[in-house]
C-alpha cells in the first residue's frame, strides 16, 4: 500500500510539473487533461485507501529520511488513520471539481493581460500547474506523520497560494492582495514555528507517535522564560500558526483581499484546503490541546469572536464574491470553537460539510460573474433565477446549507457545534455560545440576502449606472474583464454546471453521515479527548439519529433564528427592497464600522506599512546617509585629507626645517630623560 500512498500526492505533482515546464508543448487542452488526470487518480486512490482504512488497516512509517542530527530525525513519512483518509477525499474531490470548472471558466483568459504582456503568455497553463501543485502541497500536509513534513506542507499551499492570488499580476490590487496575505501568514507561521521549536526541544522528536507519547511529561513541565506551563505555551503557539492559516482574528484581513484571484481559487483556498489546515492541525494535535484548558479557552474565545464579528460584516458587503469570503470567515469561526470545545470531530465533520455548500457557493458566485461579463456587484444584478437556473438552484443549496437549515448539509455541522460549546467546560465557552447563537441568525440574513439579491427582483443589470435604489456605485473591478455596456445574462456552459450539480449533491447529503463520523467511533485513536471534558459523551447520550436530529432541531433556537434571519431578508429585499438604504442611513456609525470591517485594514495600512515606510525612511536618512556615506565612506575620506594637510605641514622638503625638527626631537628626549631620572 505504500505505493498508493506516495501516488496520491505524486499524482498531481506530476501534472502540476508537466503542465508548468512542459506547457507550450501540451497546449491548453493537454495542460488541463493532465493536470485533471492526476487529481482524479488521487482522488481515486483516496478511495480506496479510505476503504482499506475502513478494514482496518491504519500506517504509520517513515517514506524517506532526510537529515539525522543529534539524534533528531527530519523525515518524510505518511500517517495514514481516519482523519487523514477523510481529509485526502474531501481536498481531492473538491479540487477535481475546481479543475475541471477552470477549464471553462478560463477559457478566455487572455483578456485579463495586455497583449504585449509576456506574464500573459502560456497563463492558461500555468494556472493549471498552480492549482496542481496546491494540491499536492495540502496533500502532503494532511499525510504527514511528522512536524518536518507538516511545516512544508505548512509552507508549500502559502507559498502557492501567494501565486494564486496574484496570478492576474499585472492588477496593482492583486499584488497588494497576495503580498497581504504573504506577510499575515508569516505572522501566524513565525508563532507555529516557536511551537515546533518548543516540541523538538523538550520532546527530543518531531516525530507525532513520539511527540504524543511524552506529552504527560512536557504538561508537568514549566516553560523557562515566560513561566507558562510547556505544554500550554507549545498549543498557544500551534493556534497562532493556524490563526493564520485558518484566518480567524485578528489574522483574518488576508482572506476577503484574497478574492483579487480567479474565482476557481477562491473555492480551491477557501473551502476545502488551505483556510482548514489550521483546523486539521489542532484536530491531530488534540492529545496536546486536551491537556491545556487554558489553550482551549484561547481558542474558543478567539473563534467565536470570528463567528459573530465577521458574520456582521457579510451583511454590508455587495461584492458577490466578498460576502461568500466573510461567510467562510464566519464558518471558519464555528470550526475554531468546536476545536475550543474538545468537540474535534465536529469540527472536521464541519470542515467537510462547509466545502461542500462553500465549494458550490464560490462557484455558483463565479457563474454568476461569467455571465453578468465579469462584473461582481449586486446592486448590478436581480432577476438573474430565470436566466441561470442551474446555478440558481445550485447556489440556492450552498446558501440553505450554510444557514444551517435541516435537512441540508449544514444543519448537522452547525447545529452540532452548537451544542458542543453549550457543553463546554472551559473559560469562555459562555460567551461563545452566545456568539454562536447570534451568528445564526446573521447566518440566515446574510445567506438569503445574496440569493434574493442576485436571482430575484428587479433586473438592476439593464441599467449599469445607478443601483436599485439610485445612487451611483462603485465597482471594485476584481474579476472585470473590461467589459461595459448592456448586459444578457445566460447559463454557463456544462463544464461549469456540472461540477456545481455534483458538490450540490454532497451540500445536501454529506450530513446525513453525522451518525457514522460522530458517534460511531469513526475517528478510532486519530483524536483524543480527556475524561474531564464530557461534551461529546453528553451529545452521543442524547442523539437519537439524523430524523430525531432534525424533528429536535426545528424546536430549538437556532432553527429559528435561522428562519428568521432568512425571513429578515425576504423581508427586506424582496417586499420591502427601499428600507435596506433607510436603515443603513439610521444606523449612522454602526454603518460605517462594518463597511470599514472595524478599521482593521486602515490601522494595519497606518501601523505597519505606514510604520514601515517611515522606519524605512529613518533608516535611509540616518543609517545610509548619515552613518554609511555620511560617516563611513565620506567620513573616512574626509579623516584620511584632515590627517594627510596636518602630515604636509612637516612634509616640505627643505632642509633646514628638517634639521630644526630633529634638534628639536633630541630636546624632547631629552628633557623627558631628565625629568624621570
Amino acid at each position: 500500500m505504500k505505493t498508493l500512498y506516495l501516488l496520491v500526492p505524486l499524482a498531481p505533482l506530476a501534472g502540476a510539473v508537466l503542465a508548468g515546464f512542459f506547457g507550450s508543448i501540451l497546449g491548453r487542452a493537454g495542460a488541463h487533461t493532465i493536470t485533471s488526470i492526476g487529481v482524479a487518480v488521487s482522488f481515486i486512490l483516496s478511495v480506496i485507501i479510505f476503504q482499506d482504512v475502513q478494514a482496518g488497516h491504519v500506517f504509520n512509517g517513515t517514506v524517506y529520511t532526510w537529515m539525522e542530527s543529534g539524534g533528531l530525525k527530519l523525515e518524510v513519512g505518511f500517517l495514514i488513520d481516519q482523519l487523514t483518509v477523510l481529509m485526502m477525499m474531501v481536498v481531492s474531490f473538491v479540487s477535481l471539481m475546481v479543475h475541471i470548472y477552470t477549464i471553462g471558466y478560463m477559457a478566455h483568459d487572455e483578456d485579463n493581460w495586455p497583449a504585449d504582456s509576456k506574464a500573459g503568455t502560456n497563463s492558461y497553463q500555468r494556472f493549471f500547474s498552480y492549482i496542481s501543485l496546491f494540491t499536492f502541497s495540502m496533500l502532503m500536509l494532511v499525510m504527514s506523520n511528522n512536524f518536518v513534513q507538516l511545516f512544508f506542507g505548512w509552507e508549500a499551499v502559502g507559498l502557492v497560494s501567494y501565486l494564486l492570488i496574484g496570478f492576474w499580476s499585472v492588477r496593482p490590487t492583486a499584488i497588494y492582495a497576495n503580498l497581504k496575505a504573504f506577510l499575515v501568514n508569516r505572522v501566524g507561521d513565525f508563532g507555529f514555528l516557536l511551537g515546533i521549536g518548543l516540541i523538538a526541544a523538550y520532546a527530543g522528536s518531531l516525530d507525532y507517535a513520539q511527540v504524543f507519547a511524552k506529552r504527560n511529561e512536557l504538561a508537568a513541565i514549566t516553560e523557562a522564560v515566560t513561566g507558562w506551563p510547556l505544554i500550554t505555551a507549545v498549543c498557544i503557539c500551534l493556534f497562532i500558526g493556524a490563526m493564520g492559516k485558518s484566518a480567524q482574528f485578528p489574522l483574518h484581513v488576508w482572506l476577503p483581499d484574497s478574492m483579487e484571484g480567479p474565482t476557481p481559487i477562491s473555492a480551491l483556498i477557501h473551502a476545502a484546503t488551505m483556510v482548514t489546515a489550521g483546523i486539521f492541525m489542532v484536530s491531530r494535535m488534540s492529545p496536546l490541546f486536551e491537556l491545556s484548558d487554558t489553550a482551549l479557552s484561547f481558542v474558543i474565545v478567539i473563534g467565536a469572536i470570528t463567528t459573530l464579528f465577521m458574520a456582521l460584516i457579510a451583511i454590508v458587503q455587495t461584492d458577490v464574491k466578498r460576502v461568500v469570503a466573510y461567510s467562510t470567515l464566519s464558518q471558519l469561526g464555528y470550526m475554531t470553537m468546536a476545536l475550543g470545545a474538545s468537540a474535534y470531530s465536529v469540527a472536521i465533520f464541519h470542515l467537510m460539510t462547509h466545502a461542500f455548500f462553500k465549494a458550490v457557493l464560490f462557484l455558483g458566485a463565479g457563474s454568476v460573474i461569467i455571465a453578468m461579463h465579469h462584473e461582481q456587484d449586486m446592486r448590478k444584478m436581480g432577476g438573474l433565477r430565470k436566466y441561470m437556473p442551474i446555478t440558481y438552484a445550485t447556489m440556492l443549496i450552498g446558501a440553505i446549507a450554510n444557514a444551517g437549515l435541516p435537512p441540508f448539509a449544514g444543519f448537522f455541522s452547525k447545529d452540532s457545534i452548537i451544542e458542543a460549546v453549550h457543553f463546554a467546560q472551559v473559560p469562555g465557552a459562555g460567551f461563545a455560545y452566545v456568539c454562536a447563537l447570534a451568528a445564526v441568525f446573521v447566518g440566515g440574513l446574510y445567506s438569503f440576502r445574496l440569493i434574493f439579491f442576485t436571482f430575484h427582483g428587479k433586473e438592476r443589470f439593464r441599467d449599469a449606472a445607478h443601483d436599485a435604489h439610485g445612487h451611483d456605485v462603485h465597482h471594485d473591478a476584481h474579476d472585470d474583464h473590461g467589459h461595459h455596456g448592456p448586459v444578457e445574462p445566460h447559463e454557463s456552459p456544462r463544464v461549469v454546471t456540472v461540477p456545481l450539480i455534483l458538490l450540490a449533491i454532497p451540500a445536501i447529503a454529506s450530513g446525513w453521515l453525522i451518525s457514522t463520523i460522530l458517534y460511531g467511533n469513526w475517528f478510532g485513536g486519530s483524536i483524543t479527548i480527556a475524561a474531564a471534558h464530557k461534551g461529546m459523551a453528553t451529545m452521543a447520550h442524547e442523539f437519537h439519529g439524523i430524523f430525531g436530529m432534525m424533528a429536535h432541531g426545528v424546536t430549538t433556537l437556532p432553527f429559528w433564528l435561522a428562519i428568521s434571519g432568512a425571513a429578515t431578508a425576504w423581508y427586506l429585499y424582496i417586499v420591502r427592497p427601499d428600507l435596506p438604504a433607510v436603515i443603513k442611513a439610521k444606523s449612522g456609525v454602526l454603518a460605517i464600522i462594518l463597511e470599514e470591517k472595524y478599521g482593521f485594514d486602515r490601522f494595519n495600512d497606518w501601523f505597519f506599512a505606514g510604520g514601515t515606510r517611515l522606519l524605512g525612511r529613518g533608516l535611509w536618512k540616518a543609517g545610509d546617509q548619515f552613518l554609511i556615506d555620511g560617516v563611513m565612506v565620506n567620513g573616512s575620506a574626509g579623516a584620511v585629507g584632515w590627517i594627510s594637510s596636518l602630515v604636509r605641514l612637516f612634509q616640505t622638503g627643505r632642509i633646514y626645517q628638517y634639521a630644526f625638527g630633529m634638534i628639536f626631537g633630541v630636546f624632547a628626549l631629552l628633557t623627558l630623560w631628565i625629568s624621570r631620572a
